[in-house]
């Protein structure tokens, strides 16, 4: 029927991974702001509205909208034995043709941190990206200091690639950061035998 879409969703063993909605506002809200000092220092500065309904309605837009044109996959992670707001993960700058690529950014509020719901997310995501959106390579990046976030990545199956000089401004600064990336039937760090 025309006008009517399949929401998209991928499920985990705990977890829902869905587009924002505009009834998560209070939801988001409360877990970005009882986790600002928690998120703050590995994140790009907040702007003075972050936290307004109007800033989260535009993010609903911008999810729904990115989903349908296949240019991003912006999802919340909802724990489904009680649907509490976890965290967020984005699959985006998603590039087609010979590139075949994407970028990961991801998330969690200071409760959820450290149980596995992010590494449980992402290996969601990675299979959806190389399964069913054919993609090739996946990016992630964060600040050398961030070690549970790189522990995170390479847990996931992330190889460590290099360094990008003032990659991202975190805190009002340009800063560092490391880059990883996961490739599909990626065979890095592993001998053939034959």
């Amino acid at each position: 029927m025309l006008g009517l879409r399949r929401k998209f969703r991928l499920e985990t063993e705990r977890l829902t991974l869905r587009a924002p909605v505009h009834s998560d506002y209070n939801a988001w809200t409360s877990l970005r702001r009882d986790s600002r000092a928690f998120l703050q220092p590995w994140e790009p500065a907040w702007a003075d509205d972050h936290l307004s309904r109007r800033a989260f309605t535009n993010r609903v837009y911008w999810a729904n909208r990115s989903i349908a044109q296949g240019t991003a996959v912006p999802l919340f992670l909802i724990r489904r034995g009680d649907q509490q707001l976890v965290g967020a993960l984005s699959l985006d700058n998603i590039r087609r043709g010979p590139a075949q690529s994407a970028t990961l950014g991801y998330w969690t509020g200071q409760p959820f941190a450290r149980q596995g719901f992010m590494r449980e997310a992402i290996a969601a995501m990675v299979h959806h990206a190389f399964q069913r959106m054919d993609l090739s390579r996946i990016e992630a990046a964060c600040l050398p200091e961030n070690v549970a976030s790189r522990g995170l990545l390479e847990r996931s199956g992330f190889k460590y690639e290099g360094v990008a000089q003032s990659y991202l401004q975190i805190g009002g600064r340009w800063r560092t950061h490391v880059l990883y990336a996961q490739l599909r039937g990626d065979r890095r760090g592993r001998t053939q035998i034959g």
